[in-house]
């Protein structure tokens, strides 16, 4: 009985605890909707905020266009 004991908690559990949780890795490899959800929200919120950046420089550039000698200094 005591082989059988030990083998378990040797062998059995371990492996067992193996299998279970590349189980829940591959379960978790992709995005939760959640996750995709949020990526999109930040991907646009970075877009538009580059656009007002572009926006910004060329604003910038027409009405002083060595702004960007200044900044360099």
């Amino acid at each position: 009985m005591d082989v059988l004991a030990i083998l378990a908690l040797t062998v059995v559990a371990p492996t067992w605890i193996v299998f279970h949780h590349i189980t829940k890795w591959r379960d978790q490899k992709g995005l939760s909707a959640d996750d995709e959800h949020m990526l999109e929200d930040l991907w646009r919120s970075a877009r538009r905020m580059e656009n007002r950046i572009e926006s910004l420089e060329a604003i910038l550039d027409a009405e002083s266009s060595d702004w960007r000698k200044k900044d360099e200094t």
